[in-house]
């Protein structure tokens, strides 16, 4: 792809990482390099119950405020005000968070309001804090959201009727362990669609407005690690190689899409979840493709690199020809995970899908799609094309 000579941009990636099999155990000293003594631990209850907890708990030792495990798969609003009056009153100093993008989003909300007092509702807004926030370390249990790299997150607010999308640059988590084996007895279903939210965040920061050459590289890597070893991790969840390789795709993708943005996929994707609770990652999954469709024409150089990423460009095509091809192979990758393949397999009607075209127009990520979406009947006509 190439870049117009007046090219300026700003990368922003902040976040340490540390990365390998049974990393999990150097929690303490990590907590220790980020000034904490007492951390809270967020997680939910499927994470207690998969045992993934007890051994960070107990390297945390009295260093252990407590753990909120009161996160349900699409948090809200009174969940993050809940969790800050948790670790407020056990004199919590550091977030730990451990589990997937709910309870990321969850303590990033909370490391807001242990900082500057209130309920989330007095946040409104993008970048508007003026400081850091309180610490906050990410242990993922999927490989997918890459929230533990961005400043984003994105909660659910029951008296709008729609996510609130949190973006703080002085709230980005300050350290992430990537530990392959704490997404070892992730299910394949939970694996493949997860291991497609990352895949979205690479593909949308490649064709993004704001794209530039360091989220190109981010993006297209993670692409080629996710093509080849998801396919890998859905198989056999015990390799964990495969694992390690899809969690440093699911970070690369991250860094790639926080600071490139996403697009009309997550609008949407955002939208049908507020509206039919649609699990994240299954919506990016499903809608990828006609997405992509959709910006063909707008986007045919980007996607003409992400088939040479999936190794699907061959020689003599041009970048319309390549961009096809992409399109192809990522039905037919979506495919061969078991990922479901139409929104209704998930319980959405019509008049589902005609709200959620609505109020996909008004979703931020919208505004960095390469093809400008005015009408909701160019959203709705995806959404019919995905039921």
């Amino acid at each position: 792809m190439a870049y117009d000579s007046d090219l300026s941009f700003n990368y922003f990636g902040p976040t340490k990482i540390v990365f390998g099999a049974n990393a999990v155990r150097d929690v303490d000293i990590e907590m220790g390099t980020l000034g904490g003594t007492r951390a809270v631990v967020v997680t939910d209850q499927g994470i207690i119950k998969a045992g993934l907890v007890d051994g960070i708990t107990a390297c945390l030792g009295g260093r252990c405020a407590g753990v909120f495990s009161d996160v349900p798969q699409d948090t809200g609003v009174e969940v993050v005000n809940a969790g800050a009056e948790f670790a407020r009153k056990n004199g919590a100093d550091i977030v730990v968070s451990v589990g997937g993008g709910s309870v990321i989003d969850t303590a990033k909300g909370m490391c807001i309001l242990l900082t500057e007092g209130g309920t989330l509702r007095d946040f409104n807004g993008v970048q508007l804090l003026s400081r850091p926030q309180t610490p906050h370390m990410v242990i993922p249990t999927t490989a997918g959201t890459g929230s533990e790299v961005t400043n984003a997150a994105v909660i659910m607010d029951k008296e709008m009727g729609q996510k609130r999308l949190l973006v703080e640059n002085f709230n980005v988590p300050r350290m992430a362990i990537l530990d392959p084996k704490m997404t070892e007895k992730l299910p394949p279903l939970l694996t493949a669609s997860t291991g497609m939210d990352a895949m979205t965040h690479a593909v949308e920061a490649v064709h993004s407005i704001p794209h530039e050459p360091l989220t190109d590289g981010l993006a297209l890597h993670a692409i080629r690690l996710l093509y080849k070893y998801l396919p890998v991790c859905v198989e056999n969840g015990s390799d964990l190689h495969a694992r390690g390789q899809v969690q440093i795709a699911a970070t690369m993708a991250g860094w790639a899409f926080g600071n490139a943005m996403v697009g009309i996929v997550h609008a949407m994707a955002h939208s049908i979840g507020a509206v039919a609770h649609v699990p994240h990652g299954i919506a990016n999954g499903i809608l990828l493709p006609d997405c992509m469709e959709f910006n063909l024409e707008d986007a045919a150089d980007g996607y003409a690199m992400v088939a040479e990423a999936m190794g699907v460009r061959e020689k003599g095509m041009d970048d319309s020809d390549a961009a096809q091809a992409a399109i192809r192979a990522m039905r037919e990758f979506i495919r061969k995970i078991g990922h479901p393949q139409k929104l209704s397999e998930m319980g959405v009607s019509g008049k589902d899908i005609e709200k959620a075209a609505d109020m996909s127009l008004s979703d931020g990520s919208i505004v960095n799609n390469p093809r400008i979406v005015m009408d909701p009947a160019e959203v709705l006509e995806i959404f019919q094309k995905n039921m």
